[in-house]
């Protein structure tokens, strides 16, 4: 990768529906060559897909929380985790918990529905977001970009 590939990279992080000829007038390359670029990309998988950014609040989720989670049962807590709406984010972790939950619900109380909910495969320590400085920040830093 180079600095070509990591401001493709940047202005895709900041605006997937941009159009392959506003890209390629960003980075000073025809349209062909900026497609190749992008082709190449996605075939190598640093590019995994495109998506639309969802605003929790605008569809009545006001609470969000972190999850460390000990569970008795991985693979039936797995499962669970899989097929649970409320959970957006989920990683298997090392040390005291075996997992880190991102859940989002609409309340407080809908929270704590989905915790005792969750008491049957284990333990849990809950971290509810009061607020959030910057989420889905860019792996490309400013620095490689503006390399020329």
């Amino acid at each position: 990768m180079d600095h070509i590939d990591n401001k493709i990279i940047s202005i895709l992080h900041e605006n997937a529906r941009i159009t392959i000829s506003e890209m390629s007038r960003l980075i000073a390359m025809s349209q062909p060559a900026a497609t190749e670029r992008l082709r190449k990309l996605e075939e190598q998988g640093i590019i995994m897909g495109y998506r639309a950014v969802l605003s929790p609040s605008k569809l009545g989720k006001h609470t969000t929380a972190f999850v460390l989670f000990k569970s008795i049962n991985c693979k039936e807590f797995e499962v669970f985790a899989e097929a649970s709406l409320e959970i957006v984010d989920f990683y298997r972790t090392s040390g005291e918990y075996n997992y880190l939950l991102k859940v989002i619900t609409e309340t407080g109380d809908t929270l704590e529905t989905f915790l005792e909910t969750c008491n049957t495969f284990g333990h849990s320590s809950t971290l509810v977001v009061l607020s959030t400085r910057f989420e889905d920040k860019s792996l490309v830093t400013n620095q490689d970009v503006s390399n020329n």
